[in-house]
């Protein structure tokens, strides 16, 4: 493929941006990429791991000034006490040696996720209980098939659904306790 800017050389970059919702890949070769990529890269022809990468971009190892990595490992524990993993370690591979490991390097874990993600309280998918009037909707539409199946003869199916029945009746019964 052939750099998109120039058209003369070989396009060994690709670049990928997301603009409103849209992904846009522009390849460009290495001296095009330079002068219009706003991220600083060095072509190698090792491979390169998803940790390094990472780690590269948002330059959670700072390289800037060894002072600045002076007072950083004053102020934190240099290794976890029960695994001896060490927060350079975890940098590198991604993954603690051990649970007592995110007690040990919980100062450093807020800026790391904060850089990584929207922010550091996790806000999961929480299903909402059915309400009753779901539950008894459930429960005649049941009803009908449980008619259907003893009017075809499959009792054992009937038997099922109506212990199904049963089971919904007894949860709405146990709400209605719950809130007297």
């Amino acid at each position: 493929m052939i750099c998109e800017h120039c058209k003369q050389r070989h396009a060994n970059v690709m670049v990928t941006q997301v603009h409103n919702g849209q992904k846009v890949e522009r390849h460009y070769c290495e001296v095009c990429a330079t002068q219009f990529h706003p991220f600083q890269f060095e072509v190698s022809e090792e491979p390169t791991s998803l940790q390094q990468l990472i780690s590269n971009w948002f330059n959670f190892v700072p390289t800037t000034a060894k002072k600045e990595n002076a007072t950083a490992s004053a102020s934190s524990p240099k290794a976890c006490p029960s695994c001896g993993f060490s927060y350079r370690q975890f940098l590198k591979q991604g993954k603690f040696g051990c649970g007592q490991c995110y007690v040990t390097f919980s100062e450093q874990l807020p800026q790391l996720l904060e850089r990584l993600q929207a922010g550091t309280q996790h806000v999961g998918y929480v299903e909402e209980a059915p309400s009753n009037e779901k539950i008894e909707q459930q429960i005649s539409e049941l009803r009908a098939s449980m008619q259907q199946a003893i009017s075809e003869e499959r009792f054992e199916d009937a038997a099922s659904i109506r212990d199904e029945i049963r089971g919904l009746e007894n949860k709405i019964n146990k709400e209605g306790e719950g809130d007297a």
